[in-house]
């Protein structure tokens, strides 16, 4: 087990403060509380100049203008290649390493479209040495009152047994920086635990996590079943994109589901409205435990720059959650744990076999799954 590194002193974060479906009137108010909660922090907010104006005279806060914004429903081709001074791009761009190594911040936040994200980040900031494939990750609750964070959640629908290993890597660095857990369980998700039970690609990757855990680089627990992201079974859970995504999206709307059937319970007549208000403490208690805007903030993970992800629908309170996320990771330097976990892989040759499978163009990802934009 390596030792914790010691934590930023000040935090910087870029913003793009145009993303989202609601733009400036959800990013700006939640900045403003984030940097209220944060003296250690300071923002770099981008966005058209107009839009900036509010956050002018904002202590900590620099603002920088870009002239064009990416939309939800832009093609990622747009994005990447028309429009280049989107405030998307600018922001990602702050935390590019200039020639000696420097950036401008630790890390971005955007609520833009996922597929265009991940694809002009990957084209700005590239992937680590010993990574193909850029990962999403993002944490669900568990019935203990914890978290599993699950990876990769939408950006690769196609993966190989490697590219799985190098999920589990890199969540592993995550939950580590982030969740203060230095040897975090890793579970692959199939449908059985039976070693037997899975496709071909879902065995290879079992063999290689196996290989990887009795050389002391990721803690293996075996394959996990979908129930068990919900019981805490392990801290990670590693699949592809296509079922990740899938995944997520059915946990999202299980429980909006379940908070509309326990409303139309309670409001069926008014003796169920009476029992509601005696019940408020536990239904609000309840509903703030499966709300999903407190886990906002899904990591892009295996590039050379930290980039997390929000909801495209997030609110100021949801917002604010990812900005958390970005600055617990940034101040825990999740970048530099990544970095050497991959390294540590490919010191070991396991990542030789895979590393001429992932380099796909970085221009355009085809991969990125559609679907995974909110």
């Amino acid at each position: 087990m390596t030792s914790r590194p010691e934590p930023l002193s000040e935090v910087r974060l870029a913003v793009d403060c145009m993303g989202g479906d609601h733009g400036p009137s959800v990013t700006l108010p939640a900045c403003k509380a984030f940097l209220d909660r944060h003296p250690d922090a300071r923002l770099i907010l981008v966005g058209t100049e107009e839009a900036l104006k509010p956050a002018a005279q904002w202590p900590r806060v620099t603002c920088v203008a870009a002239t064009e914004v990416v939309t939800m429903d832009d093609p990622v081709e747009v994005a990447l290649r028309k429009k280049r001074d989107s405030s998307m791009r600018v922001a990602i761009s702050q935390v590019k390493p200039t020639d000696d190594g420097q950036r401008a911040a630790d890390a971005c936040v955007s609520a833009g479209n996922t597929g265009a994200l991940m694809a002009v980040a990957r084209y700005v900031l590239k992937t680590l040495d010993g990574i193909d494939r850029p990962a999403i990750a993002t944490v669900l609750p568990h019935r203990r009152g914890g978290f599993t964070t699950v990876l990769d959640l939408g950006a690769n629908v196609d993966c190989s047994a490697e590219h799985l290993l190098q999920f589990a890597l890199m969540g592993s660095a995550l939950v580590a920086a982030v969740e203060g857990r230095e040897d975090p369980s890793v579970g692959l998700l199939n449908i059985g635990e039976e070693a037997i039970k899975g496709s071909e690609t879902i065995k290879a990757a079992a063999d290689l996590m196996r290989q990887a855990a009795a050389e002391g680089r990721i803690r293996f627990h075996g394959n996990v079943e979908g129930n068990d992201i919900f019981k805490g079974t392990t801290d990670i859970v590693v699949c592809d994109g296509f079922v990740g995504n899938v995944l997520l999206k059915t946990s999202e709307g299980l429980a909006s589901m379940m908070g509309e059937f326990i409303r139309q319970e309670f409001t069926r007549s008014w003796t169920d409205k009476v029992a509601a208000l005696v019940a408020m403490p536990v239904l609000r208690r309840f509903k703030q435990r499966v709300d999903h805007r407190r886990y906002n903030g899904a990591a892009l993970l295996g590039l050379r720059g930290l980039v997390f992800k929000s909801h495209g629908s997030a609110d100021a309170f949801s917002f604010e959650n990812a900005l958390d996320r970005a600055y617990d990771a940034a101040r825990n330097r999740l970048l530099e744990r990544v970095e050497r976990r991959i390294a540590q892989n490919v010191a070991s040759g396991a990542g030789a076999a895979g590393a001429s499978q992932g380099l796909v163009a970085d221009a355009v990802m085809p991969d990125v799954a559609a679907g995974a934009a909110h």
